[in-house]
């Protein structure tokens, strides 16, 4: 290996590091939040690129009749649930982000079907269809399990990931798609060459871990989010609604999941199941940042992508079984780490 080629693989690293950066961070508010362990979060990288994919083609994707079914199914959920205390104020709220929210992007999806439409707006239906989907998505199957134990909500989540694999499938198809790229520039830096969708990929990534500090460290939304994540009791007892923090942690998670796909599907081709795949690269560098770190999940996908790109390079086929072997040894030290704890007796 000479130092181009070292250098062309560091930056490949770079890149897909970044895609799996967001993706951990998004795994690691859902958990800190609502301890739930996000394994869908794949398929909100599927969905949010394949419905880009679909825009751009001229049609109609799936995954916006999924918005509004979800959203009629939450809107039964949200009636029994207040059914002892039902009030116009309650019913219009239920009624306004349940069923009147995704009809109306069902019909400007519609609307747009067809017509040659900018790219920022495709972008832009396709991350208000997918905030839908894991919006509808926490209030259908987790948010009536939250105070469950951290097991039931792993199963939930599990059956979750199928459910929308299998959808996938039928709404997008077995066939892989591709998206137009946000910008066909590029740029030479000695051997590197640049494209635009590289350096979006960067900025992007940069933009969202400043734009979730501020959010977490300068807003009354974020600070309840931390304190939810802190002490879930607690923050019941000085009035934090924890099943609002619970929505905008599966929001927040969906948002960057879609955004991840629209970054990565200019560049390789997706299928319906590919996002799995993706989403446990991004797991694999929150179980390094412990599921509590930010910045530690952060470096960690990083390393993530670099250690993928230079496993591609020398032994293609057990890339995927050298990057999960990450995770054994910082899994070992920190059972070692951990104080023993006895088991509860009968």
């Amino acid at each position: 290996m000479n130092t181009t080629i070292m250098l062309f693989l560091v930056q490949d690293g770079i890149t897909n590091g970044a895609i799996y950066a967001l993706l951990g961070l998004a795994l690691v508010l859902v958990f800190a939040v609502t301890r739930v362990i996000l394994i869908p979060q794949g398929e909100f990288v599927t969905y949010g690129a394949l419905t880009y994919a679909t825009l751009s083609a001229g049609q109609v994707p799936g995954s916006a009749r999924l918005a509004v079914a979800m959203g009629v199914v939450a809107f039964g959920l949200d009636m029994f649930a207040g059914r002892r205390s039902l009030h116009l104020r309650l019913v219009g709220r239920a009624l306004a982000v349940d069923i009147i929210l995704p009809s109306i992007i069902f019909a400007l999806t519609l609307w747009l079907a067809g017509r040659q439409t900018p790219i920022a707006i495709n972008i832009a239906l396709s991350l208000l269809i997918v905030a839908a989907i894991g919006l509808f998505l926490y209030r259908i199957a987790f948010q009536p399990i939250a105070h469950t134990s951290v097991l039931v909500l792993l199963i939930a989540s599990v059956g979750c990931h199928l459910a929308l694999q299998g959808f996938g499938l039928v709404f997008f198809g077995a066939e892989g798609q591709r998206g137009p790229p946000l910008s066909d520039a590029a740029f030479t830096v000695g051997a590197l060459r640049f494209s635009g969708q590289s350096i979006a990929v960067y900025a992007i990534t940069a933009a969202f871990i400043v734009g979730l500090w501020l959010f977490f460290g300068f807003t009354l939304y974020g600070k309840a989010l931390r304190a939810t994540a802190v002490n879930r009791l607690g923050a019941r007892l000085v009035g934090i609604r924890t099943t609002l923090s619970g929505q905008i942690a599966f929001l927040l998670a969906s948002v960057i999941g879609a955004i991840s796909g629209i970054l990565i599907v200019p560049i390789t081709t997706l299928y319906y199941d590919t996002g799995f795949l993706i989403g446990l690269k991004g797991f694999v560098a929150a179980i390094i940042g412990g599921l509590v770190s930010y910045p530690l999940t952060a470096v960690a996908a990083l390393v993530v992508g670099i250690v993928e790109a230079f496993s591609s390079f020398y032994a293609s086929n057990f890339k995927e079984v050298i990057v999960f072997f990450l995770i054994l040894p910082v899994l070992v030290l920190r059972s070692l780490a951990a104080p023993a704890v006895e088991e509860e007796k009968d």
